[in-house]
């Protein structure tokens, strides 16, 4: 933050410190998301814990939308085109233009910022494009792992890119009213690591999907004929359940894309590895297109 200097002058004495011949400390901003949007553009500041994002989202073109991202001293840009599945992302270090990478800090503050997104904006295509686009963006970055380079191509076609798996989010994804007590399991979700490969069974859970019941933000699995709260560490395909299994985006996100890349990479998040594992980068990088381009389910 700016810290406004006292001139030898008098009258900028006044002027930039209140008369009293001293540093007056600058007001801190408020938390919160300031946006403002018109017809193909839509931009804004977010703050929060002291950290700020400034952000703008426009069409360029018909169907075509470029991203800027600005926070803790770098810059994110995307240029999108829905239409024929590509988009180009980018981070720099602001001055210098140097490629740079994201740190926890900047991951919490991009967290943060597409919760505030999710709050604020309409969910799913009832946002303007311009404003969704960005929403998917900003939830990509959240979770774009410090192994995983910012400068890339990213390119995706249903059936090629990405897989839906709308069928498994029944009552749009919720086990609730005529869904309640009736489980639609996929088989599989599934990584590879250090542990061994895809065909490995402590690398497979057999997922709900969907937004299904939770114990303080953590899953369910089933250990013999009993739920269990919390995360099997690469148990032989367990059953598990919890919060949005296999939709796109940090936590349930603004939109409702299930896929079957999302699906492996909380398969691997959420079986003995962080978010922002190298383990799951290739997940990560698969499920990049899902994030970005496929329709939603609901």
């Amino acid at each position: 933050m700016r810290k406004a200097l006292c001139a030898a002058v008098a009258s900028l004495m006044l002027s930039a410190c209140g008369g009293s011949g001293g540093d007056t400390p600058a007001q801190a901003k408020q938390d919160g998301l300031s946006m403002s949007a018109e017809t193909g553009r839509t931009d804004g500041t977010f703050v929060h814990g002291g950290g700020e994002v400034s952000f703008s989202s426009h069409e360029v073109e018909p169907g075509v939308y470029r991203l800027e991202v600005r926070l803790r001293g770098m810059t994110l840009t995307g240029l999108m085109d829905p239409a024929s599945g590509v988009s180009t992302l980018d981070g720099f270090a602001d001055g210098s233009a140097t490629d740079t990478q994201l740190g926890d800090a900047d991951r919490d503050l991009l967290s943060a910022f597409y919760g505030a997104l999710n709050a604020q904006l309409p969910a799913g295509d009832a946002a303007a494009p311009e404003a969704m686009y960005l929403r998917r963006a900003v939830g990509l970055w959240a979770q774009n792992p410090s192994t995983v380079d910012l400068k890339r191509t990213v390119m995706g076609e249903q059936g090629r890119g990405y897989t839906m798996l709308c069928s498994y989010t029944k009552c749009n994804g919720r086990q609730t009213g005529s869904c309640g007590g009736v489980y639609n399991w996929y088989s599989y979700a599934k990584h590879d690591c250090n542990k061994g490969g895809f065909d490995y069974a402590g690398n497979q859970q057999i997922a709900q999907l969907g937004d299904h019941t939770t114990c303080s933000g953590d899953e369910f699995y089933l250990n013999g004929s009993t739920w269990v709260c919390g995360e099997p560490d690469h148990w032989s395909r367990p059953k598990v359940m919890g919060i949005c299994f296999g939709r796109c985006g940090g936590g349930c996100g603004g939109d409702t894309q299930y896929t079957l890349d999302a699906t492996n990479h909380d398969g691997c998040v959420r079986n003995g590895h962080v978010l922002a594992s190298a383990y799951c980068d290739d997940q990560f990088t698969s499920a990049s297109d899902d994030e970005l381009f496929a329709p939603n389910c609901y």
